[in-house]
């Protein structure tokens, strides 16, 4: 019994407590814009949440397990995309068949995702510098592809215009839904289940310790910035399919809402702490706090104002448990 109650509380004064912040700021967000915003509570508006969510989602399941091991990628936006611009050249330009162009955006996300890993793991640069220069690469060089032209995709009543129906909606059914929870079982399995999320908390909790017993972290480190790429070009698909025009120069800031979820999650910056459901429902804070906002007429910019608030509470929070935890 004893046990039992020192792990519940171990729970709730650990990273556990920012999961349960979490979900009650969903709720109390939810009941906020739907007394206060105008048709908040409607089906058409849960669907715009779920919209907005979708190619966030996946960029913050895959930072999370770099976050994890105590990195960042400042690099996930413009490369998810770069690799989306990449694969409108492949289909406006090169002719290439859409489901070949769907495959080129997954390949060009995971070579930066590979590239990002060799700097970071291989020749040891710290995170912050190698993806923020990724960052600067990838939206430079993908507009160099593509001639600093808009690429677009074929709409939904063209004839390529079938993959729309498989990864955005399918006669008004979300079925971006369907693949963030089907890809989002998968991730938590590897980072739950499997030797590479064992060692990505590992890394992320002691890497001298890792390093002291034999395991190479160095490889580790280019496994999970892989996988994160794996999760950037899906996250490329579901922009592609979301939004018809892609446009060079953009994608900058859209990692910042990815690393925002992870830590409203309860992911820690500092690494060694994090799960996948506490950033699904960071993710989701997000959606419902900017959908909230343009319900209530507040202009785009108000809505990085809350955002940085929110996520500057979760990071004040996380340094506090972390201070308590070397006390104790």
């Amino acid at each position: 019994m004893d046990g039992k109650i020192g792990s519940i509380k171990s729970y709730i004064t650990g990273p556990g407590l920012q999961k349960l912040i979490a979900v009650g700021a969903l709720i109390v967000l939810y009941i906020f814009f739907s007394i206060f915003g105008n048709h908040f509570l409607t089906g058409d508006t849960f669907v715009s949440i779920l919209d907005s969510s979708y190619y966030i989602g996946f960029l913050a399941i895959g930072v999370t397990f770099v976050i994890i091991t105590g990195g960042i990628d400042l690099s996930a936006g413009t490369v998810m995309v770069g690799s989306a611009l990449i694969g409108g050249v492949a289909y406006n330009v090169w002719k290439l068949p859409i489901a070949l162009c769907l495959v080129v955006i997954m390949v060009s996300a995971v070579l930066f995702g590979v590239f990002n890993g060799l700097l970071v793991g291989k020749l040891g640069l710290p995170p912050f510098i190698a993806t923020l220069g990724t960052q600067f690469i990838s939206l430079g060089y993908c507009s160099v592809i593509a001639k600093v032209q808009t690429q677009t995709y074929p709409s939904l009543t063209s004839p390529d215009g079938w993959f729309k129906q498989v990864f955005y909606k399918n006669h008004g059914f979300p079925m971006g839904a369907i693949w963030l929870i089907v890809f989002f079982i998968i991730a938590w399995i590897l980072l739950n289940k499997t030797i590479l999320g064992r060692y990505t908390y590992a890394i992320g909790s002691n890497e001298e310790a890792v390093e002291l017993s034999g395991i190479k972290s160095s490889n580790w480190k280019v496994a999970v910035y892989i996988v994160n790429g794996v999760f950037c070009g899906l996250a490329g698909i579901i922009y592609a399919a979301t939004y018809s025009s892609i446009t060079p120069q953009t994608g900058n800031g859209q990692e910042m809402y990815a690393i925002a979820a992870c830590v409203i999650g309860g992911t820690s910056l500092s690494g060694g702490i994090g799960s996948l459901s506490g950033t699904i429902l960071g993710v989701f804070v997000i959606s419902v706090l900017k959908t909230g906002l343009l319900s209530m007429g507040l202009p785009v910019q108000w809505q990085q104002v809350l955002i940085g608030v929110v996520v500057l509470l979760a990071v004040l929070m996380d340094v506090i448990r972390s201070k308590k935890a070397k006390k104790a």
